[in-house]
């Protein structure tokens, strides 16, 4: 069975990859702890068509350890035992490379059978996601590995793309056929991203062209394109401003409280295809703009984020309107927010000081301490749970960042606090 164009003409280095100059052009990070040769457990996550894959198998070629691959929609534990076994064998002295594909579909208990080896260094990780990998990725694992996200790519990156795919289907045919520039333009949006879509797409435009009124020559037109690369309504270029236009529109329209907005520019997104970043911006919104004025709203939202992945689409969209109508009509609050942000400005100014001593991780005093005890006084044992002593280091003195809101959530917590602390 022939296989798919993106596969035949799967790049084989980076420079030869479009998108993600920011991962693999040179010099850049990445791609220079990769050169050097040292051996870097790592998650690749992005939507599909964006690159995992053919970076992980560049890497692979390159690597000295011994091969091998997994993917998580069909292995089992039995396959990562064996995995794991082939790590003593010959020519497994150096250790192994598991390319992990969909690591999202592997449970916690297959993902934690990998950690001792990928800790001791016998196997190195490249696990990939189209999945937010916080989400989907067991901790531990993920703690071992250094995270790389890989971004949907541009219309001029897909143009690239395809104009290859057709230099490629001329050698492979030995056809000397023309293209219109129209007509790239066409995949290229409807791929919206995808460069495996892209490239497939102009595949199906070559095998459709038809012969010219010439009799011998034939041309790959943008009526042919259109009609057989379709996009959504509403699709747009995701490497362009009107891409974080529109993520944008959808999150202020929750933050705006107004559930029409939010709602049309969910649908423009997901007839787009793009189900991360609206789960992603739903996410955001409930905490940063909800927040304390309705605190269950983030694992409410959160559990229409992980039905909608489960689904997938169409029917993502189901529980995604309902998360995002609930967004947009809960009151708002992003007091949390605030404090943090005024915390850490507070760090990054270099205003630390010490932490007190009752809060300390000290049970035991040496000879030379001059202060005997820890002091901490445990608030369980007084009344209403609570008793007065610092906590903030001395050097702030008394100062406050959070400031509850006017929302009746917070303020009755405010209210309730007031009435134990004085």
């Amino acid at each position: 069975m022939a296989q798919p164009l993106a596969a035949r003409m799967r790049p084989e280095s980076f420079d030869d990859m479009v998108g993600q100059k920011r991962l693999f052009a040179p010099g850049a990070p990445l791609r220079s702890v990769i050169e050097s040769g040292t051996n870097v457990s790592m998650v690749f996550y992005g939507p599909s068509g964006t690159g995992k894959t053919t970076a992980a198998r560049i890497i692979a070629r390159r690597s000295s350890l011994r091969f091998e691959k997994l993917n998580g929609t069909t292995a089992s534990t039995a396959d990562i035992r064996a995995v794991i076994d082939a790590t003593g064998q010959i020519g497994s002295e150096k250790g192994v490379l598991l390319y992990l594909d969909e690591i999202q579909y592997f449970n916690k208990k297959q993902q934690q059978t990998l950690l001792e080896f990928i800790e001791n260094g016998s196997i190195t990780l490249i696990a990939s996601t189209t999945e937010n990998p916080y989400f989907s990725v067991y901790g531990a694992v993920l703690s071992r590995c250094a995270v790389f996200e890989f971004k949907p790519l541009s219309d001029n990156d897909l143009k690239t793309a395809v104009n290859r795919a057709f230099d490629f289907l001329r050698k492979e045919n030995s056809e000397d056929f023309a293209v219109e520039p129209a007509a790239v333009s066409v995949i290229a949006s409807a791929a919206a991203g995808d460069c495996r879509k892209a490239v497939n797409l102009a595949e199906a435009c070559f095998f459709a062209m038809p012969v010219n009124a010439d009799g011998k020559t034939r041309t790959v037109t943008a009526a042919i394109a259109g009609d057989l690369c379709s996009s959504p309504s509403g699709a747009f270029d995701r490497g362009g401003d009107s891409y974080y236009d529109l993520l944008s529109a959808f999150q202020k329209s929750m933050r705006g409280s107004d559930p029409d907005a939010a709602v049309f520019y969910l649908a423009r997104i997901l007839e787009s295809g793009d189900l991360i970043s609206a789960c992603r911006r739903l996410m955001v919104c409930a905490c940063e703009d909800v927040g304390l004025a309705y605190p269950m709203i983030i694992p409410i939202v959160k559990s229409a984020v992980d039905a909608a992945m489960q689904v997938g689409l169409p029917e993502a969209r189901i529980p995604l309107a309902d998360a995002a109508v609930l967004v947009a009509t809960s009151p708002k609050s992003n007091t949390a927010y605030k404090a943090y942000e005024a915390a850490a400005a507070d760090i990054a100014a270099g205003r630390i000081g010490s932490i007190p001593r009752q809060l300390q991780n000290r049970h035991l005093d040496g000879a030379e301490s001059e202060t005997r005890g820890q002091n901490y006084l445990y608030p369980h044992d007084y009344p209403n749970r609570w008793v007065r002593q610092r906590y903030l280091p001395t050097e702030l003195g008394n100062k406050k960042y959070y400031v509850p809101g006017d929302n009746k959530m917070e303020r009755a917590a405010e209210e309730y606090w007031k009435n134990i602390k004085k």
